[in-house]
């Protein structure tokens, strides 16, 4: 699935109204990148939601990176996860 479409996909319509608008925002601004800096931004993107009182939920966040990643290569999709991973263990470990 092309970036552009993401919001085609129907899982999302169960997902509340601010937090897809939020997340229209961060696909906006992360269109123009380069895309060895999509990845980076997108790990980023949960802190910066919930600073601004968005949380998305274990199973928001598994359902927005299949949705996100659809058009990734395997290699890039085994990136993704990597950093994931490494996300949920700083967040553990500061919480």
């Amino acid at each position: 699935m092309a970036l552009s479409n993401w919001k085609q996909d129907p899982r999302l319509h169960q997902m509340a109204p601010e937090k897809l608008d939020y997340l229209t925002s961060f696909a906006d601004r992360i269109s123009g990148l380069p895309k060895e800096q999509i990845l980076p931004a997108f790990m980023s993107m949960q802190v910066d939601a919930a600073q601004k009182g968005i949380r998305f939920s274990d199973q928001e966040a598994e359902l927005l990176a299949s949705v996100l990643t659809s058009g990734m290569s395997p290699e890039e999709k085994k990136k993704l996860e990597a950093l994931r991973f490494i996300a949920k263990k700083l967040a553990a470990r500061s919480s």
